[in-house]
């Protein structure tokens, strides 16, 4: 379902029946000593793939470069400003609504791009952008903490590590991944909401592995299978109506 492996006539065809596409949004940055660079846009697109063959929807390709300020001092991260990034949203919901789309579903698996996007969606009528992090519903957050506790932590986790397992396999565990983080302080994942962190170097050196607070190698496959499954039944659901509302409100436009 993605619409960059389509053609331009299946593409027309689709958005005129499904006038809502999926956005997948993540990051290029440092998930701890295991977890692969690309994690969040892989989370994301994997997330946004499997809900768009539920519902018969296009995926466009997933947004990588996004804020991340905070680790990058840590090697391979990549971090794009806030404005560039808005911009930058603003401009592929531009193109959509030219095709006729209605509506714009972003699946975000990052915190830092939360922010922006409420300012995007906040700023325009059409196409309507909805967002929601994979991990926003009940659901997956019990499935979660029933796997891993405390030890999901806040980034690096074993949650998001296990669904990229799910899409390529195991990941070898480097020895300094196999001992635990040190646990976070009560109340600091509620206080650094949306990766509010401070300067990179001031960052790596409060977390030198790049974890925060996440035992990443308590990931397994199987787990990353059940949470992929998770976050994909909510979030079809969740563009299901969606859609639905935004099918009643072009209905209510014509009357």
């Amino acid at each position: 379902m993605r619409l960059d492996r389509m053609t331009w006539p299946q593409a027309e065809a689709l958005l005129q029946r499904r006038p809502a596409v999926f956005l997948p949004v993540g990051s290029h940055e440092q998930h701890g000593p295991m977890g692969l660079i690309g994690t969040d846009a892989i989370c994301a697109e994997a997330v946004a793939l499997g809900a768009a063959r539920r519902v018969e929807a296009a995926v466009l390709p997933p947004i990588a470069y996004t804020p991340a300020p905070f680790n990058m001092d840590f090697p391979g991260t990549v971090s794009i400003s806030p404005d560039l990034f808005a911009r930058h949203i603003g401009e592929i919901l531009d193109a959509m609504a030219h095709h006729g789309v209605r509506g714009v579903y972003a699946v975000n698996a990052h915190g830092a791009n939360l922010a922006p996007l409420a300012a995007v969606a906040a700023s325009r009528s059409a196409p309507v952008l909805r967002v929601r992090s994979w991990w926003d519903f009940a659901a997956v957050n019990a499935l979660r903490q029933s796997l891993y506790g405390e030890w999901e932590g806040m980034h690096a986790t074993p949650s998001e590590v296990a669904i990229t397992m799910a899409v390529f396999g195991p990941l070898p565990v480097p020895s300094e991944a196999r001992q635990p983080p040190e646990p976070l302080p009560d109340g600091f994942i509620a206080a650094h909401a949306g990766d509010r962190h401070g300067p990179p170097a001031e960052h790596r050196a409060l977390f030198p592995d790049g974890r925060v607070g996440s035992h990443s190698a308590l990931a397994k496959v199987e787990e990353g299978k059940a949470l992929l499954e998770a976050a994909v039944t909510a979030v079809a659901a969740d563009f299901t109506d969606f859609a639905a509302a935004l099918d009643r409100q072009a209905a209510g436009s014509l009357a």
